[in-house]
């Protein structure tokens, strides 16, 4: 009797060991967040019909994997572009999104064109207002990679406020496979709302 008693114990902990460890991304369902201009620290869009949205990943001891990182470059004393970075660590999808916004500290607030983009980020990146985007081709098991097209969508900025640290805005536009012109996905209802001092100490789960 104690034998059995042991055992269904034993099975009864296994049973929740396996059921905790699973149900983080079994019950994950993302939704699109509401279009803010508060500084709410959210981000969403549709690609290719599935959603995107942040999530942190386990990071390391001196690293964090944060879901949203925004970074501003250019010589000192003058920011001339900002990036968006978004990532989706847990989802197993390669869900990664970049926006590169040229000028953005010295236009703020209005609608811009969405132009060609190489795929790459940072100084490297073409001086305009560009997307890249990754995502994991199920078929293949291979991340695919996409490139904003020349005047092939809009980013429009609601609001830009540098004194409280917060960017909203809206957008979507078309990519193209960077390794094959015939493929084009849409990135469609894209929507952010950042307080981008904040974004480090933001959990996005």
């Amino acid at each position: 009797m104690k034998l059995l008693k042991k055992t269904v114990l034993l099975s009864f902990v296994l049973v929740l060991f396996v059921s905790g460890s699973c149900s983080d991304d079994e019950e994950f369902r993302p939704t699109l967040p509401p279009i803010t201009q508060t500084g709410s620290n959210t981000f969403g869009c549709y690609i290719d019909g599935k959603l995107l949205t942040p999530r942190d990943g386990a990071g390391t001891l001196h690293t964090q994997d944060k879901g949203v990182r925004m970074i501003a470059g250019g010589i000192p004393r003058e920011i001339t572009y900002w990036e968006l970075k978004v990532r989706d660590f847990k989802s197993g999808n390669g869900g990664l999104l970049t926006f590169h916004i040229q000028n953005l500290h010295q236009n703020k607030k209005g609608v811009y064109v969405i132009n060609e983009g190489n795929c790459e980020v940072g100084v490297d990146a073409l001086e305009n207002v560009n997307i890249t985007c990754r995502w994991l081709d199920k078929e293949t098991q291979n991340y695919k990679w996409y490139c904003s097209i020349e005047n092939g969508g809009t980013l429009t900025i609601t609001r830009y406020d540098f004194e409280n640290r917060i960017v909203s805005g809206t957008f979507s536009c078309t990519v193209q496979n960077r390794d094959d012109a015939t493929d084009t996905v849409e990135i469609t209802e894209g929507r952010f709302d950042l307080k981008w001092d904040t974004l480090p100490y933001t959990n996005f789960h």
